[in-house]
């Protein structure tokens, strides 16, 4: 068990599988991209399967999210996620991707074992996807939205960032968008790990004024009275329902006190929290031939001590030195 200080138990894992990406989001990463982890540093495919089921047999996790950079450049991929159906306990699986290259990929995912998928989708127009991503992908998004959804990789949810002056307008359009094609639309806010160091508090666009524009068209009823346990998102059902829609507000609403996530990085480092600026290293064990045993108790030592909370309300918070492209989303 992956048990903290805290009492917090990590049940789900978030594992990054490459730091590399094909869009330059300006929130993320500068234009001229990053300088990527070198091939012998990343895990290898049987590295990543004998890590998820230690975590799986050994230490309680029920659910693994493979994230990037972006995933489905990861040539391994369909045959990670087939390994890792095969684990017993199986766990639930999904994927966090920008959805190029998902319109070719989603059956044989779906085929593999992988439960759902998680789309990243700024903008509903074309022109301010470029401006955003630095790509001309838009079309792309969308296919790649519809194959998942079609394979069966349900529900699809996709991811919003509003960002002043570009989208900040769209959010009533992105929901109406959402429940015509039957996806669940989830708003993030804006958060400090892009690669430049540029983000700032004053100016983001906070949940409170997400809701605030959503409500201007929709009838909007909290769910479970607004209590979202370990869940990132807070949702609310639209129009009295069926469909849905969510808020992760990690910097003005953190859920840190019932967080269950332990995190990956593509070249094998346990990060306890996505704002840590500490990690321990899983890959030196690997590669040093260290039992299962010995690999579990470092993982376990390391969760021990994750801390009460990421530490954004405090005015001495620094971003993480690696970029979100890095860590893994």
């Amino acid at each position: 068990m992956l048990i903290d200080t805290y009492g917090r138990v990590a049940t789900d894992l978030r594992v990054s599988l490459t730091d590399r990406c094909n869009l330059r989001c300006t929130y993320c990463m500068p234009e001229e991209g990053l300088q990527w982890l070198a091939k012998p540093d990343l895990l290898s495919d049987d590295e990543i399967v004998r890590l998820v089921r230690i975590a799986v047999t050994m230490l309680g996790v029920t659910e693994v999210r493979f994230t990037g950079g972006e995933p489905l450049l990861r040539p391994g991929l369909v045959s990670i996620v087939q390994r890792c159906a095969g684990l017993e306990p199986r766990p639930r699986m999904s994927l966090t991707t920008n959805g190029i290259g998902l319109k070719r990929t989603a059956a044989a995912l779906k085929d593999a074992g992988l439960d759902r998928v998680n789309v990243s989708l700024d903008t509903l127009r074309p022109e301010v996807f470029k401006t955003l991503t630095r790509r001309d992908r838009h079309h792309d998004v969308l296919a790649g939205l519809a194959a998942a959804r079609d394979a069966g990789l349900t529900p699809v949810k996709v991811n919003t960032v509003l960002m002043p002056g570009l989208n900040d307008d769209e959010a009533p359009e992105l929901l109406a968008w959402a429940v015509e094609h039957g996806y669940e639309l989830r708003f993030i806010e804006q958060m400090p790990l892009d690669a430049q160091h540029g983000w700032k508090r004053d100016g983001m666009i906070t949940a409170g004024d997400i809701l605030a524009s959503l409500r201007t068209r929709f009838d909007l009823t909290p769910e479970d009275d607004g209590e979202r346990g370990s869940a990132p998102a807070e949702r609310w059902t639209v129009d009295g329902g069926p469909h849905r829609v969510g808020v992760i507000a990690s910097v003005t609403r953190p859920f840190c006190r019932a967080c269950d996530r332990t995190r990956l990085t593509a070249d094998g480092q346990v990060r306890t929290c996505l704002f840590a600026r500490e990690e321990t290293d899983l890959r030196a064990a690997l590669r040093s031939e260290a039992p299962d045993e010995e690999i579990a108790r470092i993982w376990k030592q390391a969760m021990w001590g994750k801390k009460a909370g990421s530490g954004l309300d405090d005015p001495s918070f620094l971003q993480p030195d690696r970029p979100m492209s890095a860590i893994g989303g």
